[in-house]
């Protein structure tokens, strides 16, 4: 995820990191060339390649501006959705080390709270594996995110059962996991669900014989000056086209992706530190504006 202050009106335009320039700029050459021999072709040989009357590029503009808003906005609403599944996440870990401080007899944390602790802290970690699929990062005998969960419910079970945890204690700690549960679900359903692969496909075909044919419409009118003017109109385009797909995938290691293992380690640091431990991680901070 990008982290950075607003740029100021001098370096506005100077900006890289974490503009989607860096992925257009093939279509954008694109654009500009073939404009370039548009125009050029159109003043030297106009019976064959004759101009065309912009008013219909109007509608279709239009047309597209809206389906691009409405593709742009479903991709937010699960990069927003992502976004509040990982906080649920960060509030529920924190809940069982708040719930779990019943275990402890004295002044040092007991065994079983740090067994308990540790587990939660190994789920946020395997949840970012199973959400990126770094499984080259991680040995085959790795536990899943759902098979930690299932060991600190049944070792929940057994204090229960021999008396270190009260009935509303137990039942407590055991929202707690479900609610982790939930979370997990929400973000493998989101990791496992692309967006209807119809939309890209029409929104695709749609921006790229825009952008092509728009130089014929404005070959008359603007002159030379047209593949400035189609470049601008193509940035735009492709410009939200990309930032839709970045946002498509929330999990991923995009610039605009969420930064969940940054996550995951706030959720170590904070329940290490709730075991009272001093020999932290340190905080995750952004490199080149970038926070993974």
């Amino acid at each position: 995820m990008i982290v950075r202050s607003r740029p100021s009106l001098l370096t506005l335009f100077f900006v890289l990191k974490g503009s989607i320039i860096l992925r257009t700029w093939p279509q954008l050459a694109t654009v500009g060339v073939l404009s370039v021999i548009i125009v050029a072709a159109h003043r030297h040989a106009p019976h064959v390649v004759p101009g065309i009357n912009p008013a219909p590029f109007t509608l279709i503009g239009i047309a597209l501006s809206i389906f691009l808003s409405f593709r742009n906005n479903a991709c937010y609403d699960r990069w927003w959705e992502a976004r509040k599944l990982w906080g649920q996440i960060i509030q529920s870990a924190r809940d069982v080390a708040r719930q779990t401080v019943v275990l402890d007899e004295g002044p040092e944390p007991s065994s079983e709270r740090r067994d308990i602790l540790a587990a939660i802290i190994a789920f946020g970690h395997a949840v970012v594996g199973q959400l990126r699929q770094k499984t080259g990062e991680r040995a085959p005998s790795v536990r899943s995110a759902d098979t930690i969960l299932h060991e600190v419910a049944a070792l929940t079970g057994r204090l229960l059962r021999q008396g270190r945890l009260a009935p509303v204690e137990a039942l407590a700690l055991n929202e707690s996991l479900g609610r982790l549960t939930q979370a997990l679900v929400g973000c493998e359903r989101l990791a496992n669900t692309p967006l209807p692969f119809a939309y890209t496909l029409l929104l695709h075909r749609t921006a790229y014989l825009f952008c092509f044919l728009l130089p014929f419409g404005f070959a008359d009118l603007l002159g030379w000056s047209t593949p400035l003017a189609t470049m601008l109109v193509a940035y735009t385009f492709f410009g939200l086209d990309a930032l839709g797909e970045e946002l498509e995938e929330p999990f991923g290691l995009m610039p605009n992706s969420l930064p969940i293992a940054t996550y995951a380690t706030v959720i170590e640091i904070h329940l290490r530190s709730a075991l009272g431990e001093t020999d932290l991680p340190p905080m995750p901070v952004p490199h080149d504006y970038v926070l993974t």
